[in-house]
């Protein structure tokens, strides 16, 4: 039985004071054996969040694949093994778009957060072109081959996989409970046809994409969606809680 993680994406947002004022007012609430909850913050924020947090996780929002070198603004894993973070957002779409990630670099992080016993929170998706088009499913399988490529089945299985739609992020938009089954299927069945049935069962597979209170309910009752990766309804305590509440 796949134990449902449901995570916050703050993205470039909140200072340190705002990260303990949301901590205290929302960790005990995250107390639950039936789920995890977290929240990933800016790395400004990673200390303050992980000395608030009891029952929260926190992910960093990325990293680097290399220890160390002239990679100026960038952050190692070294640096959040020593943060006690366990968890860590990488090829969010922003940063496939703004900021070069490829899918070659994704799995490269990937591997290295593994290596250093941390969980990866990867994200694939479409752009409303694609979607369009109808080449939805022809991108979940050709971003999560490269960004899974070359993966112990077992390290696969224990990873969490974010399904989504780049036209759903931010715009208010957000896909049909049917829609994100079926995307999330295919994630599933793609992990199924690169590395078994075994690792297939076990992966965690969340939707993401204006994940708001309202909608969080339908989407976890979908059979393949095992969680959500949430934007802007994570920034107010309140929405996040009510979140957490619903989902127990």
């Amino acid at each position: 039985m796949r134990k449902p993680i449901i995570v916050g994406n703050w993205k470039m947002n909140k200072n340190n004071a705002e990260t303990e004022a949301f901590f205290k007012e929302v960790d005990a609430a995250a107390a639950s054996e039936n789920a995890t909850y977290g929240i990933g913050c800016p790395f400004t924020d990673l200390r303050t969040a992980a000395d608030n947090a009891k029952n929260l996780i926190v992910a960093a929002e990325n990293c680097h694949f290399e220890d160390s070198g002239a990679f100026t603004g960038e952050v190692s894993v070294p640096m959040l093994e020593e943060l006690g973070i366990k968890y860590c957002i990488i090829g969010h779409s922003e940063r496939r778009q703004m900021f070069g990630d490829t899918d070659e670099t994704v799995n490269k992080k990937a591997k290295r957060l593994i290596a250093a016993g941390m969980t990866p929170i990867l994200c694939i998706g479409e752009t409303e072109a694609q979607y369009d088009a109808g080449e939805t499913e022809k991108v979940i399988r050709d971003q999560l081959t490269g960004s899974i490529a070359d993966l112990d089945a077992k390290d696969v299985a224990n990873m969490v996989i974010a399904y989504e739609p780049i036209w759903a992020i931010g715009t208010g938009k957000s896909a049909t409970k049917e829609d994100a089954q079926n995307c999330c299927a295919i994630v599933r069945d793609q992990v199924k046809v690169m590395y078994g049935q075994e690792a297939a069962d076990s992966v965690r597979v969340q939707y993401g994409g204006s994940v708001k209170p309202g909608n969080i309910v339908e989407y976890m009752a979908c059979p393949d969606i095992d969680g959500a990766l949430i934007g802007g309804a994570s920034l107010k305590a309140d929405s996040f809680i009510e979140i957490i509440e619903k989902t127990k």
